[in-house]
């Protein structure tokens, strides 16, 4: 087995024992970012139907912190997605954590190398408040950029409230509140992800036309965490507050 299909394996192992693996950059320290892609596109190749993308390090500041200079990005497995209401079972997670995002759900095909926010926009039939899940695989979210890039991005699970027209009003300036069990875990403005978290997913436009792919009508998109993420374990109820978008609750058990 080459190495690609190796680090998959070890990953996809961890997910299914529950267990978290020291990162995979510790004993390969060749592994860079081409080749964590690759490695994710093997997980993704066996991840079932799909309902989106998602974006990761989308904070200038995050950018700067771990030196990199532009963000990353992951898949979104249908199977992943806890539907309104529903709490999310944390007993198939290893440590779970919650951030609130800004969801586009695209109306139609979204592809090329010159796409900006604005096409963005303007392909999108709505936008929406969500809860990305995080699960990193690795001990103590401890990993380089290309470890995350192949640990697809630490996805473990999301959920999506109704969408609403976007037009009319700016996506930069909408306030954003996270809450855990009552009390506020952190705020932020729509302009937390890349000055506009349009612009966020045109990057990955551009991004998945260097890799021969766009985006399909149909699908959604996380643009990116607005603020840090906090930890859950059973019996927690985390709230995700968007103005003009409304509010997600996600109860933990």
């Amino acid at each position: 087995m080459n190495n690609v299909g190796k680090w998959a394996e070890q990953l996809a192992k961890a997910v299914a024992d529950r267990i978290a693996i020291p990162r995979l950059s510790a004993e390969s320290p060749e592994l860079d970012l081409e080749t964590a892609y690759r490695v994710q596109r093997e997980l993704r190749a066996a991840a079932g139907p799909l309902a989106g993308r998602k974006l990761g390090v989308t904070s200038r500041a995050k950018q700067a912190q771990v030196g990199v200079s532009s963000p990353v990005h992951g898949y979104l497995a249908a199977a992943d997605a806890v539907d309104l209401g529903e709490p999310l079972d944390t007993a198939p997670l290893i440590q779970p954590r919650c951030e609130p995002e800004i969801v586009f759900l695209l109306g139609r095909e979204l592809a090329g190398p010159h796409v900006t926010a604005a096409d963005v926009l303007a392909a999108s039939r709505g936008v929406a408040v969500g809860i990305e899940v995080l699960d990193s695989r690795y001990t103590d979210y401890e990993f380089t950029m290309p470890d995350v890039v192949a640990d697809n991005t630490s996805a473990g699970r999301y959920v999506v409230g109704p969408p609403v027209d976007p037009s009319g009003f700016d996506l930069r300036l909408v306030g954003v509140l996270l809450e855990k069990n009552g009390k506020v875990a952190a705020t932020a403005s729509g302009a937390a992800v890349l000055g506009h978290p349009a612009a966020a997913v045109a990057w990955l436009v551009r991004r998945l036309w260097t890799e021969g792919e766009g985006l399909r009508a149909g699908e959604i998109v996380l643009s990116g965490g607005l603020t840090a993420a906090v930890p859950v374990a059973p019996k927690d109820v985390v709230v995700a507050s968007i103005d003009r978008l409304g509010s997600v609750e996600l109860a933990c058990r």
